[in-house]
């Protein structure tokens, strides 16, 4: 059930109570760590862009770039999908923001660029615009899309290039239970890392990764990369958030053991654990109250959950933003934590998130919490 006056009350005393701390200096420095077995060391948080040609401008998507290059961010993630919801009238306009950046600043080395390849469109949601619907993960197709983004992007190379969703049909996207679809012909994995392994070749590539993919996917890319001497995927982009801990059930292993690691997208769950939208609260602006397409984040356990969590950072002093991307931050899988914002405030204070070190007692306060909402926003 929604709150009801009384939870609301004490929703604004907690803020009110929270707002009269000093919040968390911004001063720490960043974090780094091995993407994969690639050699290249990433920032332990990652600049996400999906919201760049739609809810930002070109000039504000700059303005994130300087910030995120200033708090000592290089991994700047992106999509030849995007901006989020996938429109064709926007379709490509992130990546076209990042290049006109780079080709304004000249600073294509000092950041790993990180985009994807759209996925077919087999189930409802999916868009079909990008590409004419040419989005089956096959050589020509492969190419085609590497050869767009690049133009996109105002460069020569992307150094980590990443499928954005299987080419078959699995639970991703908010589906928990897997669903057989018999008469499915998905273009197999060995001919997808085959036409990876030609971009590489070709130094339009340097790394592969795969995003909101299952364990069996996880295997089966690895597999062939060691038995037929195909590329080696660096990194797996996939949710993971204080609402979806999914993650962690047949993920977690395998990311840590064979050093592919978590790109960890939506660690807020569309801003739902800032506590912005508790109590019914829609701001003017921000993501659900824009957009109807995200329900997953506006069910009834997903609000009591968030409530949770929002009320045990705020008594313990914590932003709750900062503190749960500092929880998602804190994972020994998680090789990068991907932010997004709207405004230069949200970015700095999500950024901050790297310095804070969440106590035992929280964590602790967080483990009965998942034990009660158990992955309510998958």
């Amino acid at each position: 059930m929604p709150m009801g006056s009384h939870s609301r009350t004490a929703l604004r005393a907690s803020r009110q109570a929270h707002a009269e701390r000093s919040a968390i200096a911004y001063d720490a420095p960043m974090q780094y760590r091995p993407l994969g077995r690639t050699g290249l060391q990433v920032s332990a948080i990652a600049l996400g862009t999906m919201t760049w040609g739609q809810q930002n401008s070109e000039a504000e998507a700059h303005a994130q770039l300087d910030a995120a290059l200033g708090a000592g961010i290089n991994l700047i993630d992106t999509a030849e999908m995007y901006p989020v919801p996938p429109r064709p009238d926007t379709q490509g306009l992130t990546e076209r923001h990042i290049g006109s950046w780079l080709k304004k600043t000249g600073r294509r080395h000092d950041i790993v660029l990180a985009t994807k390849a759209t996925g077919p469109a087999r189930q409802a949601g999916r868009p079909g615009h990008v590409r004419d619907g040419r989005l089956l993960f096959t050589r020509e197709n492969l190419f085609e899309a590497v050869d767009l983004s690049l133009q996109r992007l105002q460069t020569d190379h992307i150094d980590l290039y990443q499928l954005h969703w299987p080419d078959r049909s699995t639970n991703m996207f908010g589906q928990l239970g897997y669903v057989h679809v018999r008469d499915e012909v998905p273009t197999p994995i060995e001919e997808t890392l085959s036409a990876l392994q030609e971009l590489v070749q070709a130094g339009k590539v340097r790394h592969v990764a795969i995003s909101n993919e299952t364990p069996w996917g996880m295997g089966r890319f690895l597999h062939l990369a060691e038995s037929r001497g195909l590329p080696r995927v660096a990194s797996i982009q996939n949710p993971y958030s204080l609402l979806n801990r999914s993650f962690e059930i047949g993920l977690a292993e395998m990311a840590i053991r064979e050093d592919v690691g978590l790109l960890a997208y939506s660690p807020l769950a569309f801003g739902v654990l800032s506590g912005k939208y508790l109590a019914g609260q829609r701001p003017e602006g921000a993501r659900l109250s824009l957009f109807e397409r995200f329900t997953r984040y506006s069910n009834d356990n997903t609000e009591r959950a968030a409530y949770a969590y929002v009320s045990l950072f705020r008594r313990h002093g914590i932003d709750p933003a900062q503190g749960a991307l500092a929880f998602v931050n804190s994972r020994d899988f998680v090789t990068s934590n991907i932010i997004g914002a709207t405004t230069l405030a949200q970015l700095q204070s999500n950024i901050a998130s790297i310095q804070l070190t969440l106590p035992q007692e929280v964590l602790d306060g967080i483990e009965a919490i998942h034990q009660r909402y158990p992955n309510p926003a998958p």
